[in-house]
């Protein structure tokens, strides 16, 4: 069995759930190519990642609000990163929702954080509370 999708050109647009609250928006800018594959995900220059993207105030807070919306309809807790896909009308189309995000310093989560303030140690240490036995989340 195969699965096709339609292609939705358009720019990447990511954003980072934190306890149920939305994280900064951001624009990943494949260099390679048109898609955000795996060498442009892997490979040193071969994407650039705004934080936070270069896009209007109203486009950030509706990304934001689908993110959580999408965290929250998965039932998720602590974490997730929800991307986007920006059509050239200004249609949003939720590509994908990752439940167990990169968390290196460089990952896009991180970069959410620390554009909406947030340190990568403070990060961490909210991931782990809220995993810790008996923490609300």
């Amino acid at each position: 069995e195969v699965m096709v999708e339609q292609y939705i050109p358009g720019r990447e647009l990511t954003v980072g759930i934190l306890d149920d609250q939305p994280l900064a928006v951001g624009e990943i800018v494949p260099l390679t190519g048109e898609i955000f594959d795996y060498t442009a995900k892997y490979q040193s220059n071969a994407a650039k990642e705004i934080f936070p993207a270069d896009i209007p105030g109203d486009v950030a807070r509706r990304v934001q609000a689908l993110g959580v919306q999408a965290h929250r309809a998965l039932k998720l807790s602590s974490y997730s990163r929800a991307d986007f896909r920006m059509d050239p009308q200004g249609g949003l189309w939720c590509l994908e929702v990752n439940t167990l995000p990169g968390l290196t310093a460089g990952s896009l989560l991180p970069q959410s954080a620390s554009a909406a303030g947030i340190s990568f140690e403070e990060l961490c240490e909210r991931i782990c509370r809220a995993g810790a036995p008996g923490a609300e989340s």
